[in-house]
C-alpha cells in the first residue's frame, strides 16, 4: 500500500507537466498497456520514448521524479499513519462528479483526503462568493446551505474568509455534510483538524487537497483550488461577485465550459457584478436559491433564430475583458448580423462603452463598481 501510494505521489506532482498530460500517461500505462506505475518507472528511457511516445524533456522530468520515489515512500507512510488517504484517478472512490466536470484534461491525478470519503459520491452544491461579503450575500449563503442540507446535499467549501467559511459554518449549524477544499497541502492544515476533529470523526466533514501534502498556503494555490471547488459540485450558487478575482474568473470559466451556475439577483443599489454575470448566461435566483424565471445559457442559442436579448448575453461575454469592433463581434458570433445592426444594439446598451482606438470604434463592458474591486481569491 505504501509503495503504491509513493508512486502516485511521484507521478501526481511531475514538474512542468499539466494534469492533462499526466492523466494521459496514466491512461496509457494502466489501460493501453495493462501495466502499473511501479513497472513503468522501472523501464529504460528508450522504452518510455518508443512505447509511450514521450519526448526527451518529458523523460528528463520523469528521471528527476524517479529519484524522489524513496522519499515519497516515507511521505506516504507518514500520511497513512496519520489517517490520510490517497485516491488516485483510476480508483473507484475518486469523485465521479469531479471527473465528469473537469474531464481527463483537468482532473487532478490524486486526491488527498481525511474524513468520510463517501461524501465524494453524494449530490453536492458549492456556494461561492467574495471574501468581503455583503450582509445580503451572507444571508443568501445561510439560506442556500439550509436548503441544501434539507435536500441531503453535500456543501463544498473553499474554507476562505467570507462566503466560503459562512457556507461551511451554516452547513454544520444545520447538521449537514461538507467538503473542505484546501488551498494548501493536507499536512499544513494542522489547526483546522483540531477545529473540526469531531465533525471529521463523525463523518460530517471531509478535508481534501490536490496539492503536494507539504505545500504551504500560497496565492496561486488559492486560485488553482477554485476549479476543484466548482468541479466537485453538481450545482453552483454565487452569493456575491465583483468583476475581478476568483469568484468572477471561476464563474466565467464555468459558463465557458457549459456549466449551469446560479447567481443571486442583487437588491437595488448593491455594489457587485451579479447582474453582469447573469447577463452572461448565469441563472438568476432569489434570496433562497430558487430560479426566478425559465432561463437558458447563451451558449445554447442558435444564431439563426436568436433574439436581441440572446445575442446580447453572448456579446457581453465576449467584450468583458477585451474591446472589439462591431465587425469583430459579428465574426466571432457568426450570427449573420451586419456591423450596422450590431452597432445600434451596442450603443443603446447601458453596460457597454465605446472606445476609440486609432480610427476604429471598439466596444467593451463598462467596469462595474471600480471602487469595490478587491483581491478576491475565493
Amino acid at each position: 500500500m505504501i509503495n503504491h501510494a509513493a508512486y502516485w505521489i511521484t507521478i501526481a506532482h511531475l514538474q512542468r507537466w499539466t494534469n492533462g498530460r499526466i492523466n494521459a500517461l496514466i491512461k496509457a500505462i494502466y489501460f493501453d498497456n495493462n501495466s502499473d506505475l511501479e513497472a513503468f518507472f522501472a523501464l529504460e528511457t528508450e522504452v518510455w520514448k518508443s512505447v509511450y511516445s514521450l519526448e526527451e524533456h518529458y523523460c528528463a522530468s520523469l528521471l528527476e521524479a524517479k529519484e524522489q520515489i524513496a522519499n515519497n515512500a516515507f511521505l506516504a507512510e507518514s500520511l497513512l499513519n496519520q489517517g490520510f488517504e490517497l485516491i488516485p484517478l483510476n480508483d473507484p472512490d475518486y469523485s465521479p462528479t469531479l471527473k465528469e466536470n473537469l474531464k481527463l484534461a483537468y482532473s487532478p491525478p490524486v486526491l488527498y483526503i481525511k474524513g468520510n470519503k463517501q461524501l465524494l459520491k453524494e449530490d453536492s452544491i458549492a456556494i461561492v462568493g467574495s471574501r468581503n461579503a455583503s450582509a445580503q450575500g451572507m444571508q443568501f449563503t445561510d439560506n442556500v446551505a439550509k436548503r441544501g442540507t434539507d435536500n441531503y446535499q453535500v456543501v463544498v467549501s473553499g474554507f476562505a474568509k467570507g462566503i466560503d467559511k459562512a457556507a461551511l459554518d451554516s452547513t454544520l449549524k444545520y447538521n449537514g455534510h461538507s467538503i473542505i477544499v484546501l488551498p494548501q497541502g493536507v499536512l499544513t492544515f494542522g489547526s483546522g483538524y483540531k477545529t473540526y476533529y469531531k465533525q471529521i470523526i463523525e463523518g460530517n466533514v471531509l478535508v481534501l487537497s490536490t496539492f503536494h501534502p507539504k505545500a504551504p498556503w500560497k496565492v496561486e494555490l488559492a486560485m488553482a483550488r477554485n476549479p476543484i471547488i466548482y468541479g466537485l459540485a453538481k450545482h453552483i450558487y454565487v452569493a456575491d461577485s465583483f468583476n475581478s478575482g476568483g469568484t468572477w474568473s471561476g464563474v466565467r470559466d464555468g459558463l465557458r465550459k457549459g456549466r449551469i451556475i446560479y447567481v443571486r439577483k442583487p437588491e437595488e443599489g448593491e455594489a457587485n457584478a451579479n447582474d453582469l454575470l447573469i447577463s452572461m448566461g448565469a441563472r438568476e435566483v432569489d434570496f433562497y436559491g430558487e430560479l426566478l424565471a425559465d432561463q437558458s445559457t447563451a451558449e445554447n442559442v442558435s444564431p439563426d433564430n436568436a433574439s436581441n436579448e440572446d445575442i446580447l448575453d453572448r456579446i457581453l461575454y465576449l467584450i468583458t475583458d477585451k474591446a472589439l469592433t462591431a465587425k469583430e463581434i459579428c465574426d466571432k458570433l457568426n450570427c449573420g448580423w451586419t456591423s450596422m445592426r450590431m452597432t445600434k444594439l451596442l450603443k443603446k446598451t447601458d453596460t457597454v462603452e465605446q472606445i476609440k482606438i486609432g480610427r476604429a470604434n471598439k466596444y467593451k463592458v463598462k467596469n462595474a463598481n471600480d471602487a469595490q474591486q478587491t483581491i478576491d481569491l475565493d
